[in-house]
């Protein structure tokens, strides 16, 4: 049926009283036939008695069908029944109900041609229903929004809203916005109710898209760290922050009030209000960390992040984000501790290294001392150290000073003798008595700790450190035997911690070591002096036409012994016996062959004392006697003082330096010969030493060095002999001293010197 046929026009305008024109009807029956809205009127007995076509397509039936019948006689169940309880409910209590969403599902769309309207005679267009071929197939019939209950309850007792049934899908749905009214005659008598439908499916599609998205937004939000809140353009406080609130304990009206920045840590907060006020003034991005003061009264540490929300170039609000890193903080701060112990560590034990390496290269117990004492100044920041050692009987302790120049003077790090008193016993109450009687680490980290420890003060001891503070006493053990004490001392009091106390228990294992090294070299140098005492001439001889002069410089630090030696002695005839030798080695082993070659030659020489025949002597000997990988030098010169003629052999040593004042200083260009031992026929040459000349006799130390060859050094020795003053040349005592003191200057001496020089002066007027 027609809207033509099925809507008779009435005859008086419900609005003004008045009998309708033709705008009335015109308006009538395009709202009837082509208004995109729905509507119905049903009567007090629910018969539907207008419908227009906008509706029917909405329920999926057709408008005919609809025309003069209840809604449970056309729509399917489901639908008549939320239909007639809408009816029954206006009806009853007079009054509309509106905003109703109805969710029908195979319904056309609202208006002709929208997406979902089916065309005439299509087939899709038939829905299988109860009541009708066109109905839906199924039907929800909610409240709207406005009307539900503050609990989100159904106070209509109609349906479902399609809000609330979350993530169900709209498919072939249609949404109805429906509004029943109530409608009454002139008389005001209740003639039925008005039905007003729209399609708001995509409306509620795209909200549902939106409450999708603030849920995702939310979840995300909640299952994060990170704390929202939200600010006006100025900046101030807009929306409560319940999970900011929850940490800090502020309530609303504290929040509301002064904000997040109430509880940022009063140290941060300066800097924090200036960065957050040039942000909301530059409009720009506010990221840093602060301290936030939480509900327990502690500060937990914050990263903060907030942008601002534009509308065009309008900021229309600031949304931040506040994520603790509280723990972040803690463990890069125990990272930074432990890098630091891992960074001291790793220095003690570089020190520790460096400590056993200067240790090595002490000789003497005052060397191992200053060592020490530079280390534990370094170290640990020790003001004073000191080592003591046990004598032999083990009952008093004897103070070791340090060997430097300075070691007299008083000052701090251990420097100067330590005390009025240089022993004591070891059973007194000191430091190192106590280490020493107990083979353990003494630690007194303070005065109180140190009386309580020892019954008293160390009464005599160190006198002139009054401002002791601290103490650190360990016990030098060597084969687990106590050979003497370190100490250690500081102005201040001081903990010694537990990797501190592991670094000096090792660096007293090295000093034990050292100190134990020492005093066994101590006992060779001794021993190496008094050989070298018996080995070298004593004094030179004294005549009246001849003056002599000798040096010899070891390499060897403190052991005044080696393989160089150098002999003068008177023979039968009153001739002299000039002998300068190097035998390859150093220490004892090189001085007891040193000795051996020339207590041979003195016996050889007084046999027959041509050098040839003493060289020859001297090789059968060495062939008899000494192992083949001994190397041995000899220049021997026989010489007559009086004449100043003599011979000369040369077994393999640098040749002889001559001095004239008349020509240039020169070497002998002679053939050196062999070593002693290897197979050579000896030869020997004569010579001459005219008044005012000089003859050097060296070793090969005083000129070959790492750094500089023989034939380099002789040139040297011969230029630096030129660039000697008339009066050097002519004092034997200051030229051995200045070509000693030129040639080694700028380089390491690595090998003995010995220098013999003859002059034979100008005889006087």
């Amino acid at each position: 049926m027609s809207t033509d046929t099925s809507v008779p026009r009435p005859r008086i305008s419900g609005v003004e009283g008045k009998p309708m024109d033709a705008s009335d009807s015109a308006l009538y029956v395009t709202l009837m036939k082509e208004a995109p809205a729905g509507f119905a009127f049903f009567d007090t007995g629910h018969g539907c008695r207008r419908v227009n076509d906008a509706l029917a397509r909405m329920l999926g039936v057709a408008a005919g069908d609809l025309q003069d019948r209840r809604p449970a006689e056309v729509l399917p169940e489901e639908l008549a029944t939320a239909f007639e309880a809408a009816l029954r409910k206006v009806l009853a209590e007079d009054r509309p109900l509106t905003d109703i969403d109805l969710v029908v599902r195979g319904a056309t769309s609202s208006a002709p041609g929208e997406p979902g309207q089916a065309p005439a005679g299509d087939p899709s267009n038939e829905m299988n229903g109860p009541h009708s071929s066109n109905g839906p197939s199924t039907v929800s019939f909610p409240e709207s929004a406005a009307d539900r209950g503050a609990d989100g309850g159904d106070p209509a007792g109609i349906g479902v809203s399609a809000a609330d049934t979350p993530g169900r899908p709209f498919g072939d749905e249609r949404i109805l916005s429906c509004s029943w009214l109530p409608s009454h005659g002139r008389d005001g008598k209740q003639l039925g109710v008005v039905l007003t439908a729209l399609d708001v499916t995509e409306r509620r599609r795209a909200e549902e898209v939106i409450r999708r998205k603030e849920q995702r937004y939310r979840s995300l939000v909640e299952a994060s760290s990170q704390v929202v809140w939200v600010a006006a353009p100025e900046g101030g406080v807009i929306d409560d922050a319940p999970e900011w609130r929850s940490i800090t304990g502020q309530t609303p009206d504290d929040y509301a009030r002064d904000g997040w920045l109430a509880v940022v840590h009063p140290e941060d907060r300066p800097r924090i209000e200036a960065t957050w006020r040039e942000c909301v003034e530059d409009d720009r991005v506010f990221e840093t960390n602060y301290r936030i003061r939480t509900k327990s009264g502690t500060y937990r540490h914050f990263d903060v992040r907030a942008v601002p929300i534009r509308q065009g170039e309008t900021v229309i609000e600031w949304v931040g984000a506040n994520t603790d890193v509280t723990g972040q903080r803690e463990a890069e701060e125990m990272r930074g501790r432990l890098t630091e112990q891992l960074s001291a560590a790793a220095l003690r034990t570089a020190r520790l290294q460096q400590a056993t390496s200067m240790l090595a290269e002490a000789l003497t117990v005052s060397q191992v001392v200053q060592v020490i004492t530079e280390v534990g100044r370094s170290a640990i920041g020790a003001d004073y150290s000191a080592v003591a050692l046990l004598d032999d009987d083990k009952l008093r302790l004897s103070i070791v000073a340090p060997s430097q120049p300075g070691a007299e003077r008083d000052g701090r790090g251990g420097e100067g003798r330590p005390s009025s008193r240089d022993d004591f016993k070891v059973s007194d109450q000191t430091v190192m008595s106590v280490a020493v009687r107990e083979s353990r680490p003494f630690l007194a980290e303070h005065p109180d700790s140190l009386r309580l420890q020892l019954g008293r003060d160390e009464a005599g001891l160190f006198l002139q450190h009054t401002e002791e503070r601290a103490w650190v006493g360990l016990p030098l053990l060597a084969a687990g035997a106590p050979i003497g004490a370190l100490r250690f001392s500081f102005t201040r009091p001081r903990e010694i911690t537990e990797e501190e106390r592991v670094f000096l228990e090792a660096l007293a294992g090295q000093c034990a070591l050292a100190v134990e090294r020492a005093l066994l070299f101590e006992r060779e140098h001794k021993t190496a002096e008094e050989l070298q005492r018996s080995l070298l001439p004593s004094d030179l001889p004294q005549l009246p036409g001849m003056q002599l002069a000798a040096r010899y410089n070891p390499a060897t630090r403190h052991v005044q012994v080696g393989g160089d030696w150098y002999d003068v002695f008177r023979l039968p005839d009153d001739r002299l016996a000039v002998a300068v030798g190097d035998v390859m080695g150093k220490g004892v082993l090189a001085a007891a062959g040193m000795g051996r070659v020339r207590n041979a030659l003195r016996a050889l020489a007084l046999n027959d004392p041509r050098p040839a025949a003493v060289l020859a002597g001297l090789d059968r000997l060495f062939s008899a006697t000494e192992d083949e990988e001994q190397f041995t030098t000899v220049a021997y010169a026989v010489i007559d003082p009086e004449t100043g003629r003599g011979a000369f052999s040369n077994a393999g040593h640098p040749p002889p330096l001559l001095i004239s004042p008349d020509t240039p200083a020169r070497v002998s260009t002679r053939e050196p010969g062999t070593p002693l031992g290897w197979p050579s026929q000896r030869q020997q040459t004569s010579f001459s030493i005219e008044t005012g000349n000089t003859v050097v006799f060296y070793s090969d130390g005083l000129v070959e060095n790492r750094r500089r060859g023989v034939d380099a050094g002789l040139e040297e020795l011969v230029s630096v002999a030129m660039d000697a003053p008339p009066e050097v040349v002519g004092d034997p005592e200051r030229l051995v001293d200045f070509l000693v003191d030129r040639m080694l200057a700028g380089y390491e001496q690595v090998d003995d010197v010995t220098v013999l020089a003859l002059h034979v002066p100008p005889k006087s007027a």
